[in-house]
């Protein structure tokens, strides 16, 4: 499949890295981790793929700016066009052993996403999204699902860990779904929650707490997938306040409406 200038250089840079992440996933046992905070781990080969991405980004587009999870922003001559990238979302599943874990790679201009790219490559799984041009799993045109019964969705979120989230809230929200949709999924890698959810594997996820780089790239999957996803309030500021919900437009709206005022 033809994809855009645009597009083949975020799947480059996407693969080069994947490629790391993969030897290093070959070796888990050698690698030595460092605590950022309780139970979430940075390791070598996280700081070694951001690395990697951000050299070949910065060569295809010189002057873009970029946001990473390791790194923090880095200024660019072009004010307008801003890379946001997570070098291994997933990092705790990583560190395990299992193979849910991804690149994400979203392209922000004048702070509306244009184009994502989420890539695991441990399954070899590459997802594209471009602004009005469809997302794509390995050249197959992405459709979220159509159900529309909750009591058949089966629906994914983030379970809050030891020393991050509120667990109570999370407690609350799974308590008042249990009993209307047919299974929860917790897979630990929110960009390929996202991708899932485009993908039409699953029909609705939602988690708070997230930060722009776990969000970008699938926010724009999820859309041009033909599904709706905001922040648990129902506003369009998933980005910033790091609360997502996601899923088709009926799937969306319930969640909206069961998950938005539990908090309030």
């Amino acid at each position: 499949m033809l994809y855009s200038a645009l597009i083949n250089v975020m799947v480059k840079a996407a693969r080069r890295a994947g490629r790391s992440l993969k030897r290093d996933l070959g070796e888990i046992e050698h690698l030595q981790v460092s605590l950022k905070g309780p139970a979430n781990f940075v390791t070598k080969a996280d700081k070694r793929a951001e690395e990697m991405l951000y050299e070949d980004l910065a060569k295809a587009r010189p002057g873009y700016g970029f946001i990473g999870e390791e790194g923090g922003k880095r200024e660019g001559a072009d004010k307008t066009h801003t890379w946001i990238v997570d070098p291994l979302d997933g990092t705790t599943n990583f560190l395990h052993g299992i193979p849910q874990f991804a690149i994400s790679i979203g392209l922000a201009r004048e702070g509306t996403i244009i184009a994502g790219v989420i890539y695991n490559p441990a399954n070899d799984e590459l997802y594209i999204a471009e602004r009005g041009k469809g997302a794509f799993l390995n050249d197959q045109r992405l459709r979220v699902a159509g159900r529309r019964q909750l009591d058949e969705c089966v629906i994914a979120c983030g379970l809050p860990h030891i020393g991050r989230g509120d667990h109570q809230l999370a407690l609350k929200e799974m308590a008042v779904l249990q009993n209307k949709v047919a299974g929860f999924r917790r897979f630990g890698a929110a960009s390929l929650d996202l991708a899932f959810v485009a993908a039409g594997r699953l029909d609705g996820y939602w988690e708070r707490n997230l930060s722009p780089w776990d969000i970008a790239a699938g926010q724009i999957m999820v859309r041009e997938a033909g599904g709706t996803i905001s922040d648990i309030g129902g506003k369009d500021d998933a980005l910033k306040t790091g609360h997502v919900v996601c899923g088709n437009e009926f799937v969306h709206g319930e969640l909206v409406r069961i998950l938005g005022p539990l908090d309030r």
